[in-house]
Formats: structure tokens, sequence, C-alpha cells
């Protein structure tokens, strides 16, 4: 497929997200939350093509939480002026309350959920409304998974989501897509890429879920197109109902 086509295909996907689940509408301000990786590159990338094409007026900002490590910003503001996107670099201690003060066994939770904070907070103070991150259905099934085998639930996040408290909605534009179109888009347009200075890096359990999808996807070729369409027709009658005395389940193995 040549470059020409594969955008107009990719583009097109993201346009029938956003479509499916109404996440950009006439008048809307986007913040898109940059990390310095290629999902967030290649979303406000896509995010920039897709206004000049649609009849949606939506302003967009990009906005990193900075860790408080050393890091390229140079970079990524080039990469948003290139764009005509404003970009705002958020200075946080994240870094050290998770890997110093914390010293926590399991720190991604944590640090997802302050910097999850700390963009929910950024966008308000801009007085926008909705933030895009970069997303794609690898992560959705990846986010399954570690729901299922660490907390023992059938739960994933949504295309869209509506967070009361901050009064932002969460939107994901790049779930119709998976993490290898992602990196291909990226490299057709060789679009930046900054290293991840975090000490967990390579070795998370997401990445370990990563690795599990990988190897059922070589197996079975159509498992993130089964995967999407089996949270799309989800009729939770069909699920068993809880038990009726509440009780936990017994032991998985009998006693030695």
């Amino acid at each position: 497929m040549g470059k020409h086509s594969y955008v107009k295909w990719f583009k097109t996907r993201v346009k029938r997200a956003i479509t499916d689940y109404s996440m950009i509408n006439n008048g809307d301000r986007v913040v898109v939350g940059l990390s310095g990786g290629k999902d967030s590159a290649v979303l406000l990338d896509v995010l920039v093509k897709v206004r000049r094409e649609v009849p949606v007026n939506y302003d967009l900002h990009a906005v990193l939480i900075h860790m408080g490590w050393p890091m390229d910003i140079d970079v990524l503001e080039r990469f948003c002026t290139e764009r005509e996107v404003p970009f705002t670099c958020k200075y946080t201690n994240i870094g050290e309350v998770v890997f110093e003060h914390r010293q926590d066994k399991s720190p991604c939770a944590i640090c997802a959920n302050m910097r999850r904070g700390a963009l929910n907070n950024t966008v308000q103070d801009l007085g926008f409304n909705k933030l895009a991150l970069g997303h794609h259905i690898d992560d959705v099934i990846e986010t399954f998974f570690m729901s299922l085998f660490y907390t023992s639930q059938f739960k994933t996040f949504s295309p869209l989501t509506y967070m009361d408290r901050s009064g932002v909605t969460l939107v994901r534009p790049l779930i119709y897509h998976s993490g290898k179109t992602v990196e291909n888009f990226r490299k057709r347009h060789d679009l930046p890429v900054v290293k991840n200075p975090c000490p967990a890096a390579g070795d998370t359990k997401r990445e370990e879920m990563a690795e599990i999808i990988d190897y059922l996807g070589s197996r079975y070729p159509n498992l993130r197109r089964s995967f999407l369409t089996a949270l799309q027709s989800l009729e939770p009658q069909k699920l068993w109902p809880p038990p009726l005395n509440n009780r936990r389940l017994p032991q998985e193995e009998p006693p030695q």
C-alpha cells in the first residue's frame, strides 16, 4: 500500500471511531496528552490532518506531563510548532514521589493515576473540555487481561469516558488501530519519539500482557478484530449471574 493510500486508510478508521462514539464535536477544545511515545505523536498528527478535512471545528492543544527526569522536550515542542498546535509542558515531581518516596512494588498504577490527575488539572486550567489519549486496540486488550489476571474482573477502558469530578471527557480516537499500524504510520511520517526515562520501562505487567497478545495474535490473526467485535456486541445477560450467597470461590488446587 502506497503512503497516500495508507494515510487515507488510517484516517478513515480514526474518523470512524470519532463518529461511532461522538468523541469530538463542533466547538470542542481538545487537549492531546503527549508522552514522547509513538502513540501520542501519531494521535496528534492524525487529529491535525483530520481537522483539515471534516466540517467540524475543534481546537487542539498538546500537553506533556513532565515527570521530573531529564527529557528532550525541545523535540516535542518543535513537532507541535510545525503543526501549529500550542504546546504546554507541565513540570511535576511525580517520578520522585513514585520511585523515591513511595517505592511501591507496583509503581505503574500509582504513576498512571498521578499523571492522569495532572493532565486533568491542566485541561481544566487551559479551559478545555476534552482529553485525547493515544490508546489503541492492543491497549484495550492488555487492560482486559490485566483486570482478569490481577483483579478477577471482566473490565477494560471505554472509547469515551465523562469524568464527573473534572468535567472533562476522555476520548481515544485510535481504538480501531493496532499498535503495529500506529507504528507503521509513525515510521512513514518519521514522527519523533523521545526515549522513555522511566526506571520501570521494559519490565512492567503491561509489557507482559503485550507479549501474550503478540503470541495470541500470531496464532489467531483475527484476534484484535474479534475482540473489538465482542466488545461492541456484548450481551451481559449471557455472562454468569453472581452467586446468591456471595461467598468466596474455593481454592483452585487441593491442599497438600
